[in-house]
């Protein structure tokens, strides 16, 4: 790129990041992700240090934030409230770590809020400002003055004649769903994310607007105090906290890179159970002294970094809204989307539950919108961003046939949300996903079974669950999907009905969960074998005896004598034993006893392992008189984690759970 392309390419960016920065800090929105903002700005600093004499005193890159507006009172900061730089990768993070070269390094989180200012004189709240451009920001005092975590006089004695505190206000998640859901009801837009609830919360004309949210504030640091008796950031805050400021219990003092590294790992698996959003780790040299020695550059202190997360949440354009129809024959809407990347992988679809959903999260079809990703998550859609509606956008509209069969949408029960079709039998959709459930890894585990097997079964080969351990190689020879080019059988020919004969001798709870009997899984099936050992003595049981067997209850109870009165039901089972399957537990000898070594114990398992799956080491759980659990809680006895563990061991490990390892597991088993 030469001079002339550079500069009409840096004046190109510094256009669109500033009129970003106005719609966040003036507009209470923001119209692209984090993550396309980053890379306007990581473009705009890269041509200006190949360019440098086309660094402009006005460019984003020397410049903070926004701008105060004539909605309410300027109020110039006593000291400039700075920006931070950042960082995207522990190579960057390594390489700031080792040009610093600090005794200390404090850590905290990087809540993803609004940045405060607070004034007191001699303990008392005089002002508080959003950050404005730094130097000058908005009075928003009355509206702070609701906040109740926001002391309006410092706690102790003798205080500072003029102290500026620092800090994020922020909108906890639960309450942030809450409040989105109230706002579609009213009829108005919805937040796009907390954040932007934190600041339109915060800067309302009318303060008991403000009262009515549940804004909170967390401290990280301070500006103008001339007088500070500490030697260290951590003294500080312990300072702060004294005078009864909220601070954050998530602080830490650390020394070592890697202990730097350690802390951005350990809350990266915690992000998404924690009260408020954070996009990152702020790092910063603990003592005052080196932080005053290492200085500012115009827009940010270089004794200051902040680690970004990888971004898992972007914005893309909703292309359209369809409905699938599931194994139970549940309509479900799902949302189609211009491809995009988010935590590693390629976004096309996202779910939307149902039409009460769609409606609560107030998208348009056309609309651009923001979804998000969290690792392994189902990609979820946190709503529009309104300000960029054309007015081509239109609303979705329910159908009310099935997609799949034309049979007319309906609810099964009274007060149910969930529409379905009700052609259980013949439904093609509902055939489909029926067949790919049985050969899941966690019903009969039928390795050649999966989806793509399954569609093509179930285009002219097989009519209904009852055929399906009848399959033969002349059946299946029928469609071009299982021969190869020369009229051979294919792999998965001989691979599937190899896999079909194994899976006959399943234990019997996973025959049971293969039936595909709403609202009986797998805790209800284990139970249930345990108790009867035969799909017969289940069957014929009386709703009573059912309902007492542990994990069943009125519910699946009535469940399973509703789907057992279905003809066409009677003859899966009836064909299913024909072929073979074992449908009764082999010298069964009664309900067996559930004591052993894990007796009394609620055990969760996550992650991969590697000796055995999942399933497998949950049955070897239960097997031996524990319970395998989907959930840690504080009841959780201990956790089994593999590689990949994610949420479920950062809850285990804020909760003081104990948590073993594949090895250990394997030690007690044995």
């Amino acid at each position: 790129m030469n001079h002339d392309e550079a500069e009409a390419r840096v004046n190109e960016l510094v256009d669109q990041i500033n009129a970003h920065r106005r719609a966040y800090y003036e507009g209470n929105t923001v119209l692209i992700s984090d993550a396309d903002y980053d890379t306007l700005m990581k473009e705009l600093e890269h041509l200006e240090n190949q360019f440098p004499e086309l660094v402009t005193g006005d460019s984003p890159t020397q410049t903070v934030g926004g701008q105060a507006t004539a909605t309410f009172s300027p109020v110039t900061h006593l000291d400039r409230m700075m920006s931070l730089d950042n960082v995207f990768s522990k190579e960057e993070l390594t390489t700031w770590i080792e040009k610093i070269n600090a005794k200390k390094y404090l850590v905290e989180l990087k809540i993803d809020g609004l940045a405060i200012n607070l004034r007191y004189e001699k303990g008392r709240l005089i002002s508080a400002a959003t950050r404005g451009d730094g130097v000058v920001g908005e009075d928003v005092t009355a509206n702070v003055l609701t906040i109740k975590s926001i002391p309006q006089r410092l706690q102790g004695e003798n205080h500072p004649d003029q102290v500026e505190v620092r800090g994020e206000i922020y909108f906890p998640v639960k309450e942030f769903q809450e409040l989105n859901a109230s706002l579609i009801e009213q009829g108005k837009a919805p937040f796009a994310n907390p954040r932007n609830s934190a600041s339109g919360s915060l800067r309302q004309k009318d303060s008991a607007v403000t009262a009515s949210r549940p804004l909170q504030m967390l401290v990280h640091g301070i500006g103008a105090w001339p007088t500070n008796p500490a030697t260290t950031q951590s003294e500080t805050y312990e300072i702060l906290k004294g005078w009864g400021l909220p601070t954050s219990n998530r602080v830490k003092v650390l020394e070592t890179t890697q202990e730097v590294i350690n802390y951005i790992d350990d809350f990266e698996k915690q992000r998404h159970s924690l009260e408020h959003e954070i996009d990152g780790v702020v790092i910063k040299v603990d003592d005052l002294n080196e932080q005053r020695e290492l200085g500012f550059t115009s827009r940010a202190p270089r004794w200051a970094i902040a680690y970004k997360y990888a971004p898992e949440q972007v914005n893309t354009k909703l292309l359209d809204i369809r409905v699938s129809v599931g194994r139970t024959g549940r309509a479900t809407p799902y949302a189609v989307v211009e491809p995009v990347k988010v935590a590693g992988s390629v976004i096309e679809f996202a779910t939307l539950h149902n039409q009460d959903v769609v409606k609560a999260k107030g998208v348009l079809i056309g609309d651009t919108i923001v979804i998000r990703k969290a690792g392994d998550v189902i990609p979820e859609i946190l709503g529009p961003v309104v300000e960029l509606r054309t007015g081509e956008e239109r609303a979705f509209v329910m159908p009310t046939q099935c997609p799949d069969c034309q049979s007319t949408l309906r609810a099964m029960a009274e007060g149910d949300i969930d529409l379905r079709c009700p052609n259980s039998e013949s439904c093609p959709a509902q055939l489909r996903e029926r067949i790919a459930f049985i050969g899941s890894r966690g019903v009969l585990d039928i390795e050649a079974l999966g989806e793509v097997t399954a569609i093509e079964l179930c285009k002219d080969i097989l009519k209904n669950d009852a055929e399906l351990f009848a399959l033969t190689q002349d059946q299946l020879m029928t469609a071009d999907y299982f021969k190869k080019k020369d009229g051979t059988p294919a792999e998965v020919t001989s691979k599937l009905l190899k896999n079909l004969e194994d899976a006959k001798t399943r234990p019997l709870w996973r025959i049971l969960v293969a039936l595909n009997i709403r609202h009986v899984g797998p805790v209800a099936s284990r139970s249930l074998a345990t108790q009867f050992g035969s799909l017969e003595d289940i069957f014929n049981a009386t709703k009573q005896e059912l309902e007492a067997i542990e994990g069943v209850g009125t519910i699946i109870a009535d469940s399973l004598i509703e789907w057992y009165q279905v003809q066409w039901h009677k003859n899966i089972v009836k064909r299913w034993n024909e072929c073979g399957v074992q449908t009764a537990t082999p010298n069964f000898q009664g309900p067996s006893s559930t004591e052993g070594i894990f007796s009394g114990k609620t055990i969760v398992v996550t992650g991969t392992l590697v000796e055995m799956t999942r399933e497998q080491a949950e049955e070897a759980i239960i097997s031996r008189g524990g319970k395998a659990s989907g959930s840690v809680s504080k009841n959780t006895s201990f956790v089994v984690a593999g590689p990949g563990a994610g949420s479920k061991l950062a809850k285990a490990e804020t909760l003081g759970v104990d948590v073993i390892d594949e090895f250990q597991f394997l030690q007690l088993l044995a």
